[in-house]
């Protein structure tokens, strides 16, 4: 079963869920359609939010702000910057965790909220929670800064350069560096095809 995983009422579109609610509404959500990415980045988001880290997340934004793509950009900052971030109604959008399940987001975050004997108000995150992240997130009508929290400094060691609790395991270094390899295939065809090499004759010696 997968956490963070939905798609949309009325087009059956597929997202994945940044934040459940947001601070102030309760009953809106940010998602991003995961159909509108290349393949490289579709491929790298999917692959953080199934890793061991996306899945134990509350909040799948937790996550993304501190893992970057291949090319060094950070995940939630290019899905912001890029207006794949999109403000909707939590009633609107479809849970699912299989293939069997589906759940009404509203629904779904009543019952979490219900389990953890809080108000559904209160299970919006603060902003001493947000996901450690500079950048400015803005969807429709909704606008919040995600803030970095303040963390000691720390000696950089070259074995890890993600956040403690985000490593990247073997397999996600494996995933992330196929996938880089594809992209620049597909990259190297299209410019094969918009400005073809051209053939070098080969000329006879003359003896």
């Amino acid at each position: 079963m997968l956490k963070h995983v939905g798609k949309m009422k009325n087009n059956s579109a597929k997202v994945a869920v940044v934040f459940r609610t947001l601070p102030g509404d309760v009953n809106s959500a940010l998602v991003v359609g995961t159909n509108g990415l290349s393949d490289m980045y579709h491929d790298n988001l999917m692959s953080v939010l199934e890793s061991d880290s996306g899945q134990q997340a509350n909040e799948l934004a937790d996550v993304l702000a501190v893992r970057k793509y291949p090319d060094g950009t950070n995940i939630l900052e290019y899905l912001h910057t890029n207006g794949h971030l999109k403000k909707v109604p939590t009633k609107t959008i479809l849970m699912t965790p299989d293939t069997k399940t589906l759940l009404p987001l509203d629904q779904l975050n009543q019952i979490i909220a219900d389990q953890q004997g809080i108000k559904l108000e209160d299970l919006n995150p603060s902003p001493e929670e947000l996901a450690p992240t500079s950048s400015e997130v803005v969807a429709g009508g909704y606008t919040g800064k995600v803030e970095a929290k303040a963390e000691k400094a720390k000696p950089a060691t070259p074995a890890k350069t993600e956040a403690k609790g985000f490593e990247l395991t073997p397999a996600e270094m494996r995933s992330r560096a196929e996938t880089l390899q594809k992209e620049a295939e597909r990259l190297l065809k299209e410019a094969d095809a918009q400005d073809p090499k051209p053939k070098v004759k080969k000329t006879k010696s003359v003896a």
